[in-house]
């Protein structure tokens, strides 16, 4: 029975090995947010798009291994239902490894929404501050008036 779990086992391995680099890559990206370093975003982003759609092909190939799984052993393809229909000694391996996905599919999850965060403030921030400008223009110059060649923004906005 051990080599019918052995296809689902190796794909939450290497799905938990892609998270483990996916993680440190998230952790690149909150730093570079944080420092707003432009530069350093923009290059960590591949890298993470990358990762991500790896995670998602290994889900889909986990879950119709599962589904396959489940079938062979005639239970429903849901984790207790493997569960049930393993021996104990491999249930409590499987059952491990699928904790353990879990748990770091939450942290994925949390770091993925702490720099989203990080992203939505920045662009508020930005967006606040294309106001300002935009309003100090308009107090100027008056909303269709001539530009000048002034600086628009000097003290009023700084």
């Amino acid at each position: 029975m051990a080599q019918k779990t052995k296809d689902l086992q190796r794909l939450w391995w290497d799905w938990l090995g892609t998270s483990e680099r996916l993680l440190r890559s998230l952790g690149d990206q909150t730093r570079a947010l944080v420092a707003r370093d432009v530069t350093a975003v923009e290059s960590i982003q591949p890298e993470l798009e990358t990762m991500l759609a790896r995670m998602r092909t290994i889900d889909d190939q986990a879950a119709a291994s599962a589904a396959r799984l489940a079938e062979a052993l005639g239970t429903e393809p849901t984790l207790r239902g493997l569960m049930g229909a393993l021996d104990g000694a491999e249930a409590q391996q499987v059952q491990a490894i699928a904790n353990r996905v879990r748990t770091v599919a939450r942290n994925v999850e949390e770091a993925l929404d702490r720099n989203r965060a990080l992203i939505e403030s920045e662009l508020t921030y930005i967006n606040g501050t294309l106001a300002l400008i935009a309003r100090a223009a308009t107090e100027r110059q008056g909303a269709f008036g001539p530009g000048g060649t002034e600086t628009v923004i000097l003290d009023r906005v700084a």
